[in-house]
């Protein structure tokens, strides 16, 4: 691997952010086609295939970017101080995804602490409890205020059963990934391999425990997108949380190949680090979600 290294390395022009632009765009579209097709009750094929297709240019194009990527750090062509500015990136990423959770937790917090109370008729804005009278503002909310568009749900899910046991796998792969790190920092390629390894079994635990946990709230809960406010909440904080974790969990075993093929020293491994604090923060978001939506 060459040694020199320049003060600051300029990459050549590249064609990956014209297609990353190309796959958002057909990612986005999609999307929108699909949606407005199922409003409509129609088949929606072409947003499906519109979507399929701009998902696939996405992924084809992180495989081929960070492909470059990898192949000039192992070129020796990053620079201590392009190294800072990939730290910088990546803590500002973070927080970026930070803010995306905090408005979902935030719309939480707003529905639980002020509009059901509202259609209940408490606070200064209780007259909306003359929508619907008999509503009775509880939550978990299982009966919508209009139960006739939004369906009754049966029962919420046991937080004591599933979620419980997916935060002892969450936390439990924080602690693996720590030990996987500190084994890489003392050269032990044996250890780093094992506890990288659970950490990734550990996350696709996680993700099995989920698919069945959302099967149960479907099939037997009646536990919907369609069932209100609490549905909608709950699917798009566990959902969204879920595939945080599936990317997650991509990138462990996207390390672990490289940690298998000799990639990473004990002083230049900021990719390792940067795959480790996505999945402590995906953690902690966790840690949250599990007091906020399943235990109070």
């Amino acid at each position: 691997m060459a040694q020199s290294q320049p003060a600051y390395y300029v990459p050549p022009q590249s064609h990956w952010p014209i297609i990353a632009a190309a796959g958002l765009f057909f990612t986005l579209g999609g999307t929108a086609v699909l949606l407005h097709a199922l409003q409509q009750e129609s088949g929606g094929l072409f947003g499906q295939i519109m979507l399929l297709s701009g998902l696939l240019i996405l992924a084809g194009m992180m495989i081929g970017w960070f492909a470059s990527v990898i192949a000039e750090t192992r070129q020796g062509l990053y620079s201590p101080k392009l190294d800072k500015s990939f730290r910088y990136g990546m803590s500002w990423f973070i927080f970026s995804e930070v803010m995306f959770f905090f408005a979902f937790f935030g719309t939480l917090f707003y529905i639980r602490v002020f509009a059901v109370p509202w259609l209940g008729g408490e606070g200064d804005k209780g007259l909306a409890s003359m929508l619907w009278p008999q509503f009775n503002a509880a939550w978990p909310l299982l009966q919508a205020p209009n139960p006739e568009q939004f369906p009754p749900i049966r029962e919420v899910i046991n937080p004591w059963h599933v979620p419980l046991i997916n935060t002892i796998l969450l936390v439990t792969s924080s602690f693996t990934l720590w030990l996987a790190h500190k084994a890489l920092k003392r050269s032990d390629r044996d250890r780093l391999k094992l506890w990288l390894g659970i950490t990734i079994i550990l996350g696709l635990g996680f993700l099995a425990l989920q698919i069945m946990e959302y099967f149960e709230a479907y099939n037997e809960l009646d536990l919907t997108l369609a069932s209100g406010i609490y549905g909608a909440t709950f699917f798009m904080l566990t959902g969204f949380h879920g595939a945080h974790v599936t990317i997650g969990s991509i990138i462990l075993i996207v390390l672990m190949l490289r940690v298998m093929r000799g990639h990473f020293t004990p002083d230049k491994h900021f990719a390792f680090e940067a795959g480790a604090w996505y999945w402590h923060f995906v953690d902690v978001v966790w840690i949250f979600l599990f007091t906020t939506v399943y235990l109070i």
